[in-house]
């Protein structure tokens, strides 16, 4: 029983730094489980395509294939975009869709990792205020898990943590940092709830300007990396039962 290649799906981006992102990433899972074979593949912008890769895995003979959304909330391209494409799949793979990255403990430690990058310390948390910017939906549902994300942070010692969004929805990160400012907190940090650079990531930064600190985006974290494989796992025990069967 072969195991079920991980097809990673990002976006894309004009933004040359978005893919090269995404490959580190990429390269870091490959490390962590070598016995994984882990492709990427495209959206948009950026090659190869999704359908292109899947085109070749069935050329090569795979079978079985684990899609995983490299995104961090179940907006609109985790539940149509992505969907789409893989229903246009060759009829001879097998593929499950895995759950998108997010919400995720580990996400919350790799948040933090690029907060104490960036200058903050343990001791800090008391008295920084935190800006969890992200990218930002139309979709509600998505919206609401990033403000409940903030909730659950702010529970592990944050002076206070309220989210922010850079697209489609209120507020904006400097309306947030401003209000932490108010709030009183003796400093304030804002952490990119991103997993790449690119024009969001960059809107972000700018609205970051009167904070105290910005982090990086999440980028190719350890923490990210496991949550992929996390995801992964979980996905292809009903693939292999399939195949079992």
């Amino acid at each position: 029983m072969s195991t079920p290649v991980l097809l990673v799906i990002a976006h894309g981006s004009r933004d040359p730094r978005h893919a090269a992102t995404v490959h580190a990433l990429v390269r870091r899972v490959r490390s962590l489980r070598p016995d994984v074979r882990v492709e990427t593949g495209f959206l948009d912008f950026n090659v190869p395509s999704v359908q292109g890769v899947l085109e070749s895995l069935e050329t090569e003979g795979v079978r079985d294939v684990v899609a995983l959304p490299l995104l961090l909330t179940r907006a609109f391209h985790a539940k149509a975009d992505i969907p789409a494409v893989l229903a246009d799949a060759p009829p001879r793979l097998r593929i499950r869709q895995a759950e998108v990255l997010g919400p995720s403990p580990l996400l919350l430690s790799a948040l933090e990792r690029r907060l104490y990058e960036a200058g903050l310390t343990p001791a800090d948390k008391s008295s920084t205020g935190v800006v969890l910017a992200s990218a930002g939906s139309s979709d509600p549902e998505a919206i609401a898990v990033i403000a409940e994300i903030a909730r659950e942070w702010r529970h592990t010692g944050w002076c206070a943590v309220r989210p922010a969004f850079a697209s489609a929805s209120l507020p904006r990160t400097e309306d947030a940092v401003r209000e932490l400012g108010a709030l009183g907190c003796a400093r304030v940090a804002v952490a990119p709830y991103v997993l790449a650079p690119g024009f969001l990531p960059d809107r972000i930064a700018r609205g970051a300007a009167e904070a105290d600190v910005l982090a990086d985006v999440l980028g190719p974290s350890p923490e990210v990396a496991r949550v992929l494989l996390e995801r992964y796992d979980a996905a292809r025990v009903p693939v292999l039962a399939a195949v079992g069967a």
